[in-house]
């Protein structure tokens, strides 16, 4: 008789992973992804695994500075693996209503018994339950917003202060609230239809045969958002080779360059190779794209979501610096594309470690490196080519500036009008704001050689 498989303990398995993640400088949705795939959890596990750990780990800031307080002594100090079980217990005291506190102080003391022995669960314990009899003392008040807005918004929302109070700068009190709201959300899972083997329409019924079910993206022609709870195993067992998960704002970059078939296109920043798929699709398989990065994994990455897709126009190439200059490409490509490394600020809703990850003096470093790539971009486009310009963030600097003073330096260059993802009407560059528009946020810049500019 086979031997059955021993129960899951959900936080104690959502206490190791954000461990990996806070502690280990893994990534939340690869290291929850690895492991769903190799525990095949129930529904419901699943979704409470899942909002353990992108809770606890967007939570994080917020967390540790009532742990400090708690713990009477410093994080650095506290193994791991406790803290870690700590965090989790937290997370779930602090947000989730509806798990009972003594429930959250058992199964962490429990989890301490087995991760550390009995020292670790005098400590775990001790720390849990004085918390419990104290938290509404003084000691854990937040500062008042008359005080300190900055420190008080970024306890509140759990981001780290110096961007709250740079987004004041920016937006005001309203729009910043809205932002730290959105970034705390829940990012829904959006699949764009591998056009043209399938249309949206097709893959939303056979979805939805499956039991999965979704909404046509109104940013996206070629977007699905699916509004039930489900896995990318299930996914990929419904629609084999028929989608690839891709943001809604990640999904308006390709037909803004708008490849036609015949054309060669340079996708200088390509993995994981959302982008390149996309538009290799959007050829109908017609067209040649060159994927490039300077990781030989991430070439890998990048040929496998082609086959997944049934993509066989899409070729890789290793580069040592995508800022060095390949003469042998000079004036070789109709579209080329530089969706630019940058902060991700647009996408903290999705990648919930990132926020934790960025300084003001790393925002500093991304500017010259995004001018230096589009610089380099622009010698590989024909005459009469087009040069497309993307990221991920909403910082103006590494947006709309970095755009301004290429311009300003190649006076050949104009930007090209495009149609709005979701109006229809000209627009010469595009920054998409989640506090306004309901989206992650990024940047779009089209730019074409004015009438008689040399490549």
């Amino acid at each position: 008789m086979a031997a059955t498989q021993p129960k899951v303990n959900t936080r104690r398995a959502a206490a190791r992973l954000v461990e990996q993640i806070l502690d280990y400088g893994a990534y939340t949705n690869i290291v929850l992804s690895n492991y769903l795939k190799k525990e095949r959890l129930p529904t419901q596990e699943r979704r409470f695994l899942t909002q353990l750990v992108y809770g606890t780990v967007k939570a994080a800031g917020t967390i540790d500075w009532y742990l400090k307080k708690a713990a009477k002594r410093a994080l650095k100090e506290i193994d791991a693996s406790i803290l870690a079980i700590l965090r989790i217990a937290f997370y779930q005291i602090l947000y989730l209503d509806k798990v009972p506190e003594r429930a959250a102080v058992y199964e962490a003391v429990e989890a301490a018994r087995k991760t550390a022995g009995e020292g670790a669960v005098k400590f775990v314990n001790g720390v849990l339950r004085n918390f419990l009899r104290q938290k509404e003392d003084a000691v854990y008040a937040f500062p008042s917003p008359e005080e300190d807005l900055p420190t008080y918004l970024a306890l509140k929302y759990s981001h780290p202060r110096f961007l709250v109070k740079r987004w004041l700068g920016h937006y005001g009190l309203e729009a910043t609230e809205k932002l730290l709201r959105f970034d705390n959300g829940t990012a829904p899972l959006v699949l764009r239809a591998n056009e043209p083997k399938i249309t949206r329409v097709a893959l939303a019924e056979k979805l939805r045969q499956a039991g999965i079910e979704t909404r046509p993206s109104l940013w996206s022609s070629s977007g699905l958002v699916c509004t039930s709870f489900c896995g990318s195993e299930a996914l990929r067992q419904a629609a084999p080779g028929l989608f690839y998960i891709q943001g809604e704002e990640a999904q308006t970059v390709a037909p803004v360059l708008a490849p036609k078939a015949g054309e060669k296109i340079l996708d200088l920043c390509a993995a994981p190779g959302g982008k390149s798929t996309h538009l290799a699709q959007l050829t109908d398989g017609r067209g040649s794209v060159v994927s490039c990065d300077i990781y030989p994994k991430k070439l890998q990455l990048i040929e496998a979501n082609a086959r997944w897709l049934g993509l066989t126009d899409i070729t890789t190439q290793l580069l040592d610096d995508g800022r060095t200059l390949r003469k042998d490409w000079s004036g070789a490509f109709d579209g080329v594309l530089v969706d630019a490394p940058c902060s991700g600020l647009g996408v903290l809703r999705q990648r919930a470690e990132l926020r934790w990850r960025r300084s003001l003096n790393e925002l500093k470093i991304f500017p010259p490196l995004q001018a230096a790539l589009l610089e380099t971009a622009a010698r590989y486009v024909k005459k009469d080519g087009r040069l497309l310009y993307s990221t991920c963030t909403i910082e103006p600097c590494e947006g709309h500036y970095v755009v301004e003073a290429f311009l300003q330096n190649n006076r050949e260059w104009q930007r090209q009008p495009f149609p709005h993802p979701r109006t229809g009407e000209a627009v010469e560059e595009l920054q998409v704001l989640p506090h306004e528009d309901g989206i992650d946020g990024g940047f779009i810049c089209l730019l074409r050689r004015r009438p008689g500019g040399q490549p």
